[in-house]
């Protein structure tokens, strides 16, 4: 199998993840992200118990990138550390970006690293980093909040 058709399955096949497609009850932290140019739209919600992701889900609509990406994100963040999610959300814009390159930083990212060629396509950069942009508003905000 290339590497185009192994992409392609995995972004179909977290595009239909619903593990973490649903409502929070009472969560700690809520955050809409929009992407104007395609229409993807995502809801947010986090609880975080003691500086610990305990439960993260979202609800919205998007091509599948964005929804893979976002499937793939919550994945990733769901039981770690705020400090931790932090360095994941900049690891994956820093991939995004190009600013990261090294394959043995990018394993953190685990499945998300394999959208690492987004950046070759500009027009789908913003659907993919849409959720890690929402998630990036969720963690200024609770780190805000902690200084009060």
């Amino acid at each position: 199998m290339d590497i185009k058709q192994l992409y392609t399955d995995l972004i179909l096949e977290y595009n239909q993840d619903a593990t973490n497609r649903r409502t929070i009850e009472n969560p700690t932290v809520h955050e809409h992200g929009h992407n104007p140019n395609c229409g993807d739209d995502i809801d947010i919600s986090m609880v975080v118990e003691n500086g610990v992701i305990k439960d993260i889900a979202y609800t919205g609509s998007g091509c599948a990138i964005s929804q893979a990406s976002t499937a793939m994100m919550m994945e990733l963040v769901k039981g770690r550390t705020l400090e931790e999610a932090r360095h994941l959300v900049n690891l994956f814009l820093g991939m995004i970006r190009g600013d990261v390159t090294d394959d043995s930083q990018l394993e953190e990212l685990e499945a998300a690293c394999t959208l690492k060629d987004i950046s070759k396509m500009p027009v789908r950069v913003k659907c993919a980093v849409l959720a890690w942009h929402t998630l990036d508003m969720i963690l200024d905000r609770l780190g805000k909040d902690k200084k009060k």
